[in-house]
């Protein structure tokens, strides 16, 4: 087998990875072949003598990611110790142990921890049982760990998380860390919480910023993850919203966060065409029409219908003859009209009455014909939510009962009214999940 071949001394392109790589290789294919695993000695070998040259010629960095490849090979020990031990020795000379030390009291005498703790972790590399050193490190990481509590209370995790990290690579059996962590636990858990009240109650910007800052701090908690995922999900279905009434700057907006938050999902980019598809239809529709003589009267026929198909309770429907069609008429008649901005207010305020008038009722598909109305005129109300996440518990409920007695169809739709209502409902893929179970075990 050919000799391994290094880069020249100084260079930082290689640390013997290519040789390393081949032997092993050779060994994955072959685990008995001696060959191989000779190969792979000698380059072991070979990597501790250029950790000795780079050693002896000043380039500590250098010799210590040679002497790691050397371990990495298992290169036995007592033939790594020396290098080691010079290493170590070399390392410690360039600390000056006077001025670290004074740098160290000094910067715990201003009560700076973060400039304290890693010069002392200095000092006690150049003398280790240095009493002093020890004393001065559990008092800098006592002063660190201080800070915690009231971040906490202040809502900074990521300061919290910080100091807590910094804490555990200098000492990780510090007596005070246990209780301080558990507090950040207990902090984390609290504004996962808080976020997701405000996704329950549909505060979307809210809990989208909120689930945001989590993951900032913690990237891999399985808490903030799902309840990310959830508020993009809540969005891209608010966007949704938002485009059918052509406000695609809103709706755009929405799904910016969307994407933040759930970058990956298939469900984002759905939406997103679907907004598309709305702009664009958008773009092919003439523009309104000057008010003229004509188009007065005209406003003027659609007013009066919207108020007659109010009267009724005919929201959205029959198409066309629906006060929300009516009122769409007049609306791209005279979008400014001081009593089209009326009849606007008008139908808000009766369809959110019909709702809650409904939902004591519960009649839920009446409920739903008037939130239907609400959201199509006013997709962006702060109490449509909240109004939604009521009907959506109430589907759940029905959805429950008529599990309980087989219907599984009717499982299965009202689970879709609840799903449509409140993306992120409580209970939902349970119901979705137990409806599955049931459907498998029909079959």
């Amino acid at each position: 087998m050919a000799r391994a071949r290094w880069p020249k001394a100084g260079s930082t392109r290689s640390t013997g990875r290519a040789p390393r790589q081949k032997y092993e290789a050779a060994q994955a294919l072959d685990s008995d072949r001696g060959e191989a695993r000779a190969g792979l000695a000698r380059v072991g070998l070979a990597a501790l003598v250029r950790a000795g040259g780079e050693l002896e010629a000043g380039r500590l960095d250098e010799a210590r990611r040679w002497l790691a490849l050397a371990a990495e090979l298992q290169v036995p020990r007592t033939q790594r110790d020396a290098v080691a031990q010079r290493l170590e020795l070399a390392e410690r000379a360039r600390i000056d142990r006077v001025a670290v030390s004074r740098q160290a009291r000094a910067a715990l005498a201003a009560g700076d921890p973060e400039q304290a703790v890693p010069l002392y972790a200095q000092w006690l590399v150049v003398a280790p049982e240095d009493a002093e050193a020890l004393e001065g490190r559990e008092d800098a990481l006592s002063l660190l760990l201080e800070r915690v509590p009231p971040a906490l209370r202040d809502g900074d995790l990521a300061g919290a998380a910080r100091w807590l990290a910094m804490a555990r690579r200098y000492d990780p059996g510090h007596v005070g860390l246990p209780e301080q962590q558990s507090a950040y636990a207990q902090a984390l858990a609290r504004q996962v919480r808080r976020a997701e009240a405000a996704l329950r109650r549909g505060r979307l910007a809210e809990a989208a910023d909120r689930f945001l800052a989590l993951r900032e701090v913690e990237p891999g908690d399985a808490g903030v993850l799902e309840g990310a995922r959830r508020t993009a999900f809540a969005l891209a279905a608010q966007a949704r919203q938002l485009a059918a009434d052509f406000r695609f700057d809103a709706a755009g907006h929405a799904l910016e966060q969307a994407r933040l938050l759930a970058p990956q999902a298939p469900a984002i980019e759905e939406a997103a065409r679907d907004v598309a598809r709305a702009r664009a239809a958008e773009s092919r529709l003439h523009p309104p029409v000057r008010p003229t003589h004509a188009s007065r009267a005209a406003l003027r026929r659609n007013l009066d219908a919207f108020a007659e198909a109010l009267d009724r309770g005919d929201w959205i429907e029959p198409p066309g003859a629906s006060a929300y069609d009516r009122l769409r008429a007049a609306q791209a008649l005279a979008p400014q009209d001081p009593e089209v901005h009326a009849a606007a207010r008008r139908m808000q305020r009766a369809a959110a009455s019909c709702v809650e008038e409904n939902l004591r009722g519960n009649r839920l598909h009446a409920a739903q014909d008037c939130h239907d109305a609400w959201r199509a005129l006013a997709p962006s109300d702060p109490a449509l939510a909240g109004a939604g996440q009521r009907l959506a518990q109430r589907w759940l409920a029905v959805g429950e009962e008529r599990l309980r007695a087989g219907e599984l169809d009717a499982v299965a739709g009202a689970l879709a009214a609840a799903r449509r209502l409140d993306p992120a409902a409580q209970g939902l893929d349970e119901l979705a999940g137990r409806l599955q179970r049931a459907r498998a075990g029909s079959r």
